[in-house]
């Protein structure tokens, strides 16, 4: 088999507690140094993070530019890589030690491969674990609605900590649009399925940290976090359906892909303003459609039973009622017992507890 030379980008903002963590997990893989390098992009730290990357030079490259998010990032990053192959990771999130030998074995045993993503354990508050892998279709491309739809459901396979592309590949994408200060991978990734086939490899093989500053995490209700997030999302689906428009994807293709971006933006909307009743019923009976297609007739029933407030009260307070149950322990209790939490029938969830 034919060695190839992987470059590995970190991206990192204000990660001063993680990043030695995160630059570890790549120095310790099982993989030759002499075929790797390792660019860390600094947007615009304003903590201790360059001074703890700078103390593992010369064994990687750190590049400082001013703060922009993360797809400014990228597109600084990018260019400067040398590998066939670019390994992603977010400056606070770390890899399992044999994360470069899985990836680039799979993307050298098929040429046809553009992007490999796997399974992704999440460290929570808590300190316990939850483990998500694919369980069907690991291999897909959005060459046509069946394609679309098996992307979009294990899309989640594929965020910054878990993909790998080809760096061929990577040029054909281009720049990204810089208004995506976060969740720009989620364009990279879209248009990579676009252009080749998507591998996804079974095994956990990124930890992927929850944390209170973690630009992503908008469970705790920060509302700047979740209209950001709304912001963002709105432009994403806007540079998608862009970029699939002079590329030529089908009106139907297209839909399936954007319709998921655009109901997650209007739920983040509706959680801050004030929509009707019917703005609310119809984005959670859609998002129920899209995240969960196999839905039995006595969830759809329990569904459109929790959907009754909806009817008459305003989207904030309703959801703002809802977040209120979801951590109420007897309604969690009572939930696992009698109508456990929908699971996605392609994906196998691990729960570990602290001991």
């Amino acid at each position: 088999m034919a060695k190839r030379f992987v470059s590995v980008l970190i991206d990192t903002y204000n990660h001063e507690r993680f990043i030695e963590q995160a630059i570890s997990s790549v120095l310790e893989q099982d993989f030759p140094a002499s075929d790797r390098e390792i660019i860390v992009v600094d947007d615009g730290s304003t903590d201790r993070t360059p001074e703890i990357v700078k103390k593992f030079e010369p064994r990687l490259r750190l590049l400082r530019k001013e703060n922009g998010g993360q797809a400014s990032a990228f597109n600084a990053g990018i260019p400067e890589c040398q590998g066939e192959i670019i390994a992603f990771l977010d400056g606070d999130d770390w890899w399992a030690p044999n994360k470069l030998t899985r990836v680039t074995q799979a993307m050298a045993a098929d040429p046809s491969v553009g992007i490999v993503g796997h399974g992704i354990t999440e460290m929570l508050f808590d300190g316990s674990q939850h483990s998500q892998l694919i369980k069907d279709i690991p291999r897909f491309r959005i060459d046509s609605e069946a394609g679309a739809l098996a992307f979009r459901l294990r899309k989640n396979f594929l965020g910054t900590s878990r993909m790998t592309y080809r760096a061929s590949l990577l040029k054909q994408i281009g720049k990204v649009p810089e208004a995506l200060t976060i969740q720009a991978d989620e364009y990279v990734f879209t248009l990579g399925a676009v252009f080749s086939e998507v591998l996804i490899l079974r095994e956990s093989l990124t930890f992927y940290r929850l944390h209170e500053s973690n630009a992503f995490q908008v469970s705790s209700g920060d509302t700047t976090a979740i209209r950001r997030k709304q912001i963002v999302l709105e432009a994403l689906a806007e540079s998608v359906r862009a970029r699939f428009s002079g590329e030529k994807i089908s009106e139907r293709v297209t839909a399936i892909v954007v319709e998921s971006i655009e109901t997650e933006a209007e739920l983040a909307r509706l959680s801050l303003d004030s929509g009707l009743p019917w703005e609310t019923l119809r984005t959670e009976l859609r998002n129920q459609r899209i995240m969960h297609p196999d839905t039995s007739i006595p969830r759809w029933l329990f569904k459109g039973l929790a959907l009754l407030p909806a009817c008459v009260l305003p989207s904030r307070t309703y959801y703002w009622l809802r977040s209120g149950f979801s951590r109420n322990r007897m309604y969690r209790k009572a939930r696992e017992k009698w109508l456990p939490f929908s699971q996605p029938k392609h994906v196998d969830d691990f729960h570990t507890t602290r001991t």
